[in-house]
């Protein structure tokens, strides 16, 4: 794998220098109380580094007249003003070379302050920053965090202070607090970027309430959640949109990131508990393993609630072998079912811990809740002694504790809470606890998940999308009519009823005869999307005389119910058949654009919704996870006499929307309500396309597919490759590839020796970012099986930054053919087309054919300052 990169980013902004800082200087009003607290609490926090005061006077700062006074450059400036000082503030900063500030106050012009003098700010209107392993607490807390491995990003002052008062109360501690405020300045991504390279911080808390850059927040996200659990909470999701859809979104986004989502701050203090200090078993399971929970108590009650708490969240109790139930607790008491949840009695209060041990060690169990009751006359000193040193002596599953009550229970908690074991208030806590666990991990499976080889071969017929808008654009209009977006529908090869648009009655009986009964016939106005409303639907028509009176009776009776609306016909179409009526939807996010909806359709739809949300590109695989997680996939797989749909079929049609979303960033919205889907396939009886106002376009927050850099190569051979860009769906061939390379191609590639890549490693390589890195891949034919990879090159962006880490490999069989230059010119390419300035790369001493190679590149090379073994070689773009 590659080294971690040191990032610099334009303007002489350093992260380090904001997130590490060696010094800082508080630059304050007169009579700032922000100023006053903030100085307090960095005198407090035991800072080792330089401190400078300029504009007040704080005891225990050195005093400055002013920035360009001081006696060092500091790393790091504390604004307390008024927003009107703000400019000039920042451009004496950046005049003495400081390009890291943290804005406490109001500052409106933020952005373009930054923009005119480089300086990188957080704010406005931030919490400040606390570093606990460096004594650094410059934020606006009434309490100086303690260390530890939990990164705490916020938006929120309020949710802060709420979360670090609870935390020095439950003995967590922080590796970092980080207030964004308005998020105008430095935001999230930089902060995950470097949260996910810093080695303290073991788990991740995100305030959010806006996103800056969809884009780059996804990347860093999901950079930071493939090492560490990262968690979410939206304050104010839903009183900005009550329809829930905003929120449903976010939660498809940070689930693509692999991140958790939790609802309130209840289930955040919750996660923070268990994060903060439970293990997290990374042994194999079974596929959908996570949520085997096995409860173990003193209390036959307690156990029940913690049951049905499992049982309630959609978790699985875990199916403990009698003969393992037997040899954990021999002589039940009575009233014990003998299966989890297992009751081991009061009077065995002190062998709870034990048991809870012996639990975690089983492959069948993901998740352990021990719970004690308070009873009469136990040792209970002796019960929390055996506990603690059982959770933390196991190496299986996580063990979470719950211990209800509060005279005797709270002074227990809080001596657990300081020996570092998730401990609860109540069963339900504890379950919740476990609860996230398992959907930590299955959203980080989902991220990191390595799809089958197979490809939706798409060919969509572009140009007639193309011709259809235009069309629309020209007559000064936004809508598309139902048969234009069926039509679009069709160019991207998504199965639709056959139809005709008609001017009036006749007409439609004569379109009728051609197309074939039962007939459907629908009224056709801009200014009604819901046609049945107005009775401008009529079904099973068998007949032109039917067709004719029908269409003279909708055009009277739409006429009376909605004289404002204009009719411009009626369209004709074939009735389709029996099936399941879905809805998929294509719509438009504030924070992350573009989106795509699944779930029942039809009237129902409204009614009773059930959808699941994702966001595109999609492939088949996040196809199908979309479908599953919906009610509406129950009844997909068939029920009494409805046979099972075409799910294949569905998602198929699911990843050709996701293309036009790709393809067409002018599309607004996209309705297909209802597909019809039964045992032979899917049909889309109507559609609603609604274009973006003129010159505005979307932008995912998940880069597409580069499809359009797929080139064919010829080898000095005559053998030919193409050479594209790397996808999810390469890592089986990625795998083998790997599996045909010589222990010295490996040694030299990796700088160690490897048998195998694990899964982890795959998805790393293969589920790449296309804005934040590249990997170009040489792909084989084979006359007789599936495509093979035989080379590779990747070139990883330093982000923020306009250099470039490169590495490349070829198959045995493909050497000296001229591949890796070629391969390694394309990557140049790329790099040059995004802005890079240089290319990088370590190489081992002893590999002189690699030296030699990129010498031959042009590439400058030296030894290492850091490894004698290593050559670095730099190449200028």
């Amino acid at each position: 794998m590659l080294p971690a990169l040191t990032l610099s980013g334009r303007g002489g902004f350093r992260d380090q220098a904001l997130l590490k800082p060696g010094s800082l200087v508080l630059v304050a009003a007169q009579g700032s109380a922000e100023a006053q607290l903030i100085a307090r609490n960095i005198a407090a926090g035991g800072f080792r580094g330089r401190i400078f005061a300029v504009g007040a006077a704080f005891e225990g700062f050195e005093a400055a007249a002013s920035v360009g006074a001081l006696p060092v450059t500091p790393d790091l400036a504390i604004l307390c003003m008024p927003p009107a000082g703000l400019g000039a503030a920042m451009e004496a900063l950046a005049a003495k070379g400081c390009f890291a500030a943290i804005v406490p106050g109001q500052a409106p012009d933020l952005a373009a302050i930054q923009a005119r003098t480089g300086v990188q700010a957080l704010g406005q209107g931030s919490f400040g920053i606390a570093i606990p392993a460096i004594g650094l607490n410059a934020t606006l807390s009434h309490l100086t965090p303690s260390k530890g491995r939990l990164a705490l990003v916020t938006q929120s002052s309020a949710i802060a202070r709420a979360v670090l008062d609870w935390a020095e109360a439950e003995s967590v501690g922080f590796s970092h607090v980080v207030g964004i405020g308005g998020n105008q300045g430095y935001g999230f991504a930089g902060v995950l970027d470097w949260l996910a390279r810093d080695p303290g911080t073991g788990a991740i808390l995100l305030d959010i309430r806006r996103i800056k850059n969809r884009r780059m927040f996804i990347s860093a996200a999901r950079a930071a959640a493939r090492t560490r659990p990262v968690v979410a909470i939206r304050a104010g999701g839903r009183l900005a949109d009550a329809s829930g859809e905003a929120d449903a979104v976010m939660e498809a986004a940070l689930r693509r990131a692999g991140v958790l989502r939790v609802a309130g701050l209840e289930d955040l203090l919750s996660a923070v508990e268990t994060l903060a200090r439970v293990r997290t078993s990374t042994r194999p399971g079974p596929p959908g393993a996570g949520d085997r929970i096995a409860v173990v108590t003193n209390g036959i009650g307690l156990g029940a609630l913690a049951s049905d708490a499992v049982l309630a969240g959609g978790a699985r109790l875990a199916e403990v072998p009698e003969d393992a139930m037997a040899a954990i607790a021999p002589g039940l008491p009575a009233g014990s079912s003998g299966r989890n949840p297992l009751a081991i009695g009061p009077a065995a209060s002190t062998r709870l811990g034990e048991a809870a041990a012996m639990l975690a060690a089983l492959r069948e169990v993901d998740a352990v809740v021990a719970l004690h009751a308070p009873t009469a006359e136990e040792n209970q000193d002796l019960a929390r002694e055996e506990l603690a040193a059982a959770v933390k002596a196991s190496r299986g599953a996580p063990i979470l504790v719950g211990w209800p009550g509060q005279a005797t229970a709270g002074p227990q908690r809080a001596r657990l809470a300081e020996a570092g074991v998730a401990v609860f208030a109540t069963p339900e806590a504890a379950v919740r606890g476990a609860l996230h666990l398992a959907q930590d991990r299955r959203n980080r499976a989902t991220a990191a998940e390595l799809p089958p080889r197979d490809v939706l071969d798409l060919a969509p017929d572009r140009a007639r999308v193309t011709s259809i808008l235009a069309a629309v654009r020209a007559a000064d209009r936004r809508d598309l009519t139902e048969e234009e977006a069926l039509g679009v529908l069709a160019a991207y090869g998504v199965p639709t009823v056959p139809g005709r648009a008609v001017s009036g009655p006749a007409e439609a009986a004569d379109a009728a005869t051609m197309l074939g009964f039962p007939i459907v016939l629908k009224i056709l106005s801009p200014d009604l999307p819901r046609k049945t409303e107005v009775g401008g639907v009529a079904l099973g028509l068998s007949s032109p005389d039917a067709v004719r009176r029908a269409a003279e009776e909708m055009a009277a009776r739409v006429a009376a119910a909605r004289p404002e609306a204009r009719l411009t016909g009626f369209l004709v179409q074939r009735q389709a058949g029996r099936g399941q009526e879905l809805r998929l939807r294509l719509g438009d996010d504030a924070m992350f654009g573009p989106w795509i909806a699944f779930g029942r359709g039809g009237t129902a739809a409204e009614i009773d919704p059930d959808e699941g949300f994702d966001l595109p590109p999609l492939n088949l695989a996040l196809a199908r996870g979309l479908i599953g997680r919906t009610r509406t996939a129950r009844l997909l797989a068939g029920w009494r006499d409805h046979p099972p749909a075409n799910v294949a079929a569905i998602a198929d049609v699911l990843v050709r929307l996701s293309q036009i979303a790709v393809d067409f960033p002018g599309i607004q919205s996209c309705n297909i309500n209802p597909l019809l889907a039964d045992a032979q396939g899917v049909l889309a009886l109507d559609a609603a396309i609604v274009l973006r106002p003129r010159g505005s376009a979307s932008l995912l927050a998940i880069p597409p597919y580069p499809a359009d850099l797929a080139r064919p190569w010829r080898g000095r051979d005559g053998r030919e490759v193409t050479v594209r860009p790397i996808r999810p769906e390469d890592a089986t061939a990625h795998a083998e590839a790997f599996r045909r390379l010589s222990s010295e191609d490996i040694r030299y590639r990796f700088f160690s020796t490897l048998a195998e890549l694990s899964p982890v490693q795959i998805a790393r390589m293969t589920q790449i970012d296309y804005d934040r890195e590249m990997a170009f891949v040489a792909v084989e034919r084979t006359p007789e099986g599936p495509d093979r990879t035989v080379g590779v090159s990747r070139l990883i962006r330093e982000p923020g930054g306009r250099s470039g880490e490169f590495a490349v490999i070829v198959d045995p069989s493909w050497k000296g053919q001229g591949l890796a230059r070629h391969l390694m010119e394309r990557l140049f390419d790329w790099g040059r087309s995004v802005g890079l300035a240089e290319v990088v790369g370590q190489v081992l001493a002893e590999n002189a054919p690699m030296l030699a190679f990129v010498r031959g590149l042009g590439f400058a090379v030296h030894a290492s300052a850091e490894d004698p073994e290593v050559m670095e070689a730099r190449k200028i773009l």
